[in-house]
Order: C-alpha cells, then sequence, then structure tokens
C-alpha cells in the first residue's frame, strides 16, 4: 500500500476528504525537517508509542572503518543516527493470525 491508497481508506473510514486525508499523513508521517510529529519527535531523541501497534525510537552506530570498494583503501565511515521501529505485541499478534483478513477495497 502506496500513501495514496492510505490516504483514500482513511477517507473512507472516518468520512473526510481526500485533501485531509493527506494533510493528515503529512502531518504526522512528513520527513521533511520540522514538518512531521514523528520524524520531529525522533530528532529531538523522543520515543513515540503507539499502544498496541508498536514503537518509533532512534539509535546511533558509531564510527567505523571500511574499505573502499574499487581501491581497497581504507575509509572512515562517519557516526550515524537512525529510526528503528519496534512492533507492540497486539500487532504482532494480529500478523501472526493474519491469513484470514479481508482488506478494505481502496
Amino acid at each position: 500500500m502506496n500513501r495514496t491508497e492510505l490516504a483514500t481508506r482513511l477517507a473512507k473510514k472516518t468520512g473526510i476528504s481526500q485533501k485531509q486525508a493527506n494533510e493528515i499523513l503529512e502531518i504526522v508521517f512528513s520527513a521533511e525537517p520540522r514538518k512531521g510529529i514523528i520524524a520531529v519527535a525522533l530528532d529531538a531523541g523522543q520515543k513515540v508509542t503507539i499502544p498496541g501497534f508498536g514503537t518509533f525510537s532512534t539509535r546511533r552506530r558509531g564510527a567505523r572503518v571500511g574499505r573502499n570498494p574499487r581501491t581497497g583503501e581504507a575509509i572512515t565511515i562517519p557516526a550515524k543516527k537512525y529510526a528503528v521501529f519496534k512492533p507492540g505485541k497486539q500487532l504482532k499478534e494480529c500478523l501472526d493470525a493474519g491469513s484470514d483478513w479481508e482488506i478494505d477495497p481502496p
């Protein structure tokens, strides 16, 4: 499912317009600087927990030495902060039992 399909289903389930559904998704999920609620919280070092669904958080990977595949020369790969998602118990259980789910038509 892509963003457009998600917005369509959100609009259909809630009775809001397609435009409003797109705006909501933009507000929550945008990765543009200082825009999306989840991205802003993660950038500030906070966790975002949605009970029953899962937790978004960040981790840090330290700097390390790697190799340039062309030359074999040692290079330093800088430290990096990255996002992770850990599914919640309810989502895991739902997926384990999920082969008989019906997907709403778009």
